[in-house]
């Protein structure tokens, strides 16, 4: 290279192919200048910074020894793909990420060959690089397949149904457990170093296979070697578990030590079958507020390094705050109640009912499925379970709701936090499709809040159910309605006129009042909030059926399916036409702030306006008047 010294060896780097020039002895400076650039970065841009922070030696190392992006570096938990991103030709644009038209919040495979699996959800990257080692076998194409896992992503059913799976297979694959915060293991030391170098080396892989060899004929033998092995093994590393999934486990290595990392994958990379990598690393590494508070640094808005983030300014309470007031108000007079969170407790607005009420808090860590089937078994016993979890979350544990709450009636509460469009996180974490798999469950009830005094009463009404209920609400602050702590739970399936108009009537579900009301008011249209998505108020469609013209319903949720859907059900079994349904497009609307996505998505008043006009004109005016 022809860069003189004083050159910063980041700027020598523009591909992965200059790191692999760069002597071994600089990786250690590279490694400082990469963290230095993504705090700098991710302080212009916001973004998610602690995972990235310490992840970036782990990240060198993989770059430089294996051949990516022919062999398949796959990432679990996105967070961490930030120095990845940086060291494979995005690190120009890497102040854009989670900004409209920028870079993906996580590895997308459109973005670059280096994404080999897009990614959002946790706990996927063990059985998505399965498949991927599985195919490159079949196809006789020699690669290695390295999969990255952390940020507490093995804590979910999926990650160990593939370290199951694997450990049968006897594919060529390494798994790297990026453990930052899991409690999996002490901090290691020399010992433990040193055992992880002769755990991954060839002497020790040579020995043990040939006395596997020789003791094959003296069962008892090897029974007693077996478990003499796996007892050494286990008065050092946690790593027994990992061997009976049959894994070869080496570690736990420090994370931030180039030199362990680059001797233990060197090693690894020439062993044959399934091999687990346990590297121990500190989220937030060289940044030393967010190694003190890796929770507050995991995702942050803009900010200036030097000084920290500051300290959040007091506005209007968001949904999770409403949740959070009323979960604690109605655990102090219902000893009955008890919250499930499957790893959101600060994103849902749980830290105080976590300090209050400790013994009534469950945090189930990544594990959707488990968080839901645990409820259950609460309600069956009288308790009554408030499962909090985001929308896109929920998905996961989809076959839980309707085969463990919905087939058997039991009064499990969902408050569905990051409904509809959530912004920055993009696509993944979208949540635009509850209401259509939640509408079709047998006596489920689902609700969605118009604003925040709506929303504490619905979950007032869940609540004192006796059956499956779900409210829906969106990221952020509502409309900015005040909350009556002592306003009573609503009428089972009743929604309300908001305004009263001529010819339109525009009949709106959740956080799109707003903007219908906007709109109504612009168009002299009748504007009523359905709030209840199951049960509907048939009685109030038939009666704004009879009245108006023309019937418009509007959603933050896909329109297959939605509310809409199922309003035009309700019309069509009484024999009226139906009615336009707006919602979220057939297409998946591109990461930007969330009112980017919404004029995206054309859920705005103005977007509502345009989608009106564009369909009575296609109507044909007079032509479209209703025979009722």
């Amino acid at each position: 290279m022809s860069e003189g010294p004083n050159t910063p060896l980041l700027d020598q780097v523009r591909t992965v192919a200059d790191l692999r020039r760069l002597p071994e002895s600089q990786l250690d400076r590279l490694a400082g200048e990469l963290r230095s650039f993504l705090l700098a970065s991710v302080g212009r841009s916001g973004g998610h910074l602690a995972a990235g922070l310490g992840a970036v030696e782990l990240t060198v190392a993989l770059h430089y020894l294996f051949d990516t992006p022919h062999d398949r570096l796959v990432w679990d938990v996105g967070h961490q793909a930030y120095p990845h991103k940086a060291l494979t030709g995005r690190r120009d644009r890497l102040d854009t990420i989670r900004s409209r038209g920028g870079l993906a919040p996580f590895p997308k495979r459109d973005e670059s060959e280096f994404d080999t699996f897009g990614v959002g959800h946790s706990s996927t990257s063990i059985s998505a690089a399965l498949g991927m080692a599985i195919a490159a076998r079949r196809r006789g194409r020699r690669r290695r397949v390295v999969a990255v896992i952390g940020d507490g992503g093995l804590t979910a059913g999926l990650a160990f149904e593939a370290l199951n799976h694997a450990g049968c297979l006897n594919e060529d694959l390494l798994v790297v457990l990026n453990d930052n915060d899991m409690s999996i293991s002490r901090n290691v030391g020399a010992l433990s170093r040193r055992f992880a170098q002769v755990l991954s080396g060839k002497l020790y892989a040579t020995v043990r296979e040939g006395s596997k060899k020789v003791l094959a004929r003296m069962p008892s033998v090897r029974e007693l070697a077996r478990r003499t092995e796996e007892h050494i093994k286990g008065l050092i590393v946690p790593g027994t578990l990992f061997e009976e999934f049959g894994f070869n486990y080496i570690g736990p290595i420090d994370g931030h030590d180039l030199g362990a990392l680059l001797a233990a994958i060197r090693n690894i990379k020439e062993l044959p079958g399934p091999q687990f990598l346990h590297v121990i690393t500190t989220k937030g590494k060289g940044y030393a507020p967010a190694e003190q508070d890796p929770v507050k640094y995991h995702g942050v808005t803009p900010f200036d390094p030097e000084r920290g983030l500051s300290p959040s300014q007091p506005g209007a309470p968001t949904y999770s705050k409403v949740f959070g007031d009323w979960l604690c108000d109605l655990a102090g007079r219902d000893e009955r109640l008890v919250a499930i969170t499957p790893a959101m407790r600060e994103g849902s607005g749980m830290v105080e009912f976590a300090r209050r009420f400790p013994d009534r808090y469950f945090d189930v860590g990544i594990a959707e499925q488990h968080s839901v089937t645990l409820a259950a078994g609460m309600a069956c016993e009288g308790l009554k379970p408030v499962v909090a979890i985001y929308s896109t979350f929920l998905q996961r544990a989809y076959d839980q709701a309707i085969h463990d709450v919905a087939n058997q009636g039991l009064a499990v509460l969902f408050a569905i936090d990051r409904a509809g469009l959530v912004g920055a996180d993009g696509p993944t974490h979208n949540g635009s499709y509850d209401f259509s798999y939640l509408r079709c469950l047998p006596g489920m009830v689902v609700m969605a809040p118009a604003d925040e005094n709506e929303c504490r009463r619905m979950l007032q009404t869940g609540f004192l159910l006796e059956r499956p209920a779900a409210v829906r609400y969106p990221r952020g602050a509502g409309p900015g309605v005040a909350v009556d702590r002592e306003a009573a739970a609503l009428v089972l399936g009743k929604g309300e006129l908001r305004r009263r108009g001529r010819e339109i009537a525009i009949l709106a579900f959740g956080a799109a009042v707003a903007a219908a009301e906007r709109a109504g008011g612009e168009l002299d249209a009748t504007v009523a909030n359905m709030r209840f998505v199951k049960p509907l108020d048939e009685e109030l469609i038939l009666e704004l059926a009879a009245r108006h013209r023309w019937l418009i319903t509007v959603e933050e949720n896909v329109v297959q399916g939605g509310a809409g859907s199922a309003v035009n059900e309700v019309l069509t079994a009484h024999g009226c036409a139906g009615a336009f349904c707006h919602g979220l497009p057939d297409r998946l609307i591109p990461h930007g702030s969330r009112d980017d996505m919404l004029r995206d998505a054309g859920l705005t008043a103005e977007g509502l306006l345009r989608f009106i006009r564009e369909r009575l004109r296609g109507a044909g005016g007079a032509s479209a008047a209703r025979a009722r």
